[in-house]
């Protein structure tokens, strides 16, 4: 559909967000929560204090990731609120994947924004602490429900990246003419089958009973500290 009004720089910025930082910050975060399978309870407290050692992490994260999270967000809905899906313009897979990209897009936007409810907005409310986010997780996902709605929400995510990803090369063109979005289509499908698969083994580890104990475990030893 051709944009309407004065959205062209809009749309570019919103482009741009989907990729830097926003997809740099999923990768991030897929690879900090994969530390909770590859290292257990230890593994994920030591990313977990890493990433708060980051000087000002209040307003880095503020800036580089909610702000821009909150434009792409808003901004995205209404993208996918103007939008006709179109099959005489995209071949079949194509359509398919701009038809996906919307729905995505909106399954993604509540997942985050419930996500950031149950993990940041406890943690600023000091219901949670860092140190019990792990506990925290294990806990929320012991819901059989609430494992699937992160299976979907994370998959959606990781999709709507990937697949942006591809849309993002063609827009700005990177990738000009049949043969480089081909190659650019089966790298960002790599992508997408990789950082689900990262997503997929945090959700795996932070459900386990060994994560739990060690967890409860970790959690004892700084009370009695």
């Amino acid at each position: 559909m051709a944009s309407k009004g004065n959205s062209y720089l809009p749309r570019k910025l919103h482009s741009l967000l989907g990729v830097i930082p926003l997809g740099l910050f999923i990768i991030e975060h897929a690879v900090a929560n994969y530390t909770a399978f590859e290292g257990g309870q230890e593994g994920f407290s030591k990313s977990i204090n890493f990433l708060n050692s980051i000087p000002l992490v209040f307003w880095v994260e503020l800036f580089v990731i909610w702000l821009p999270i909150l434009f792409h967000g808003v901004y995205g809905l209404y993208i996918a609120y103007q939008s006709n899906v179109n099959t005489g313009r995209f071949s079949y897979g194509r359509n398919w994947a701009f038809t996906a990209q919307r729905i995505t897009g909106v399954i993604t936007f509540i997942f985050v924004a419930w996500h950031f409810y149950e993990t940041r907005v406890q943690i600023m409310l000091g219901n949670v602490t860092h140190e019990e986010l792990g506990q925290h997780m294990n806990n929320i996902l012991s819901d059989p429900l609430t494992v699937t709605a992160y299976v979907i929400g994370v998959i959606a995510a990781t999709f709507h990246f990937s697949n942006g990803l591809w849309a993002f090369l063609v827009s700005w063109g990177i990738t000009i003419g049949p043969r480089a979005q081909k190659v650019s289509s089966n790298i960002c499908m790599v992508i997408f089958v990789i950082v689900s698969a990262l997503f997929l083994l945090s959700i795996f580890a932070f459900r386990g009973d060994e994560f739990a104990s060690a967890a409860a475990s970790a959690l004892t030893s700084l009370s009695v500290g």
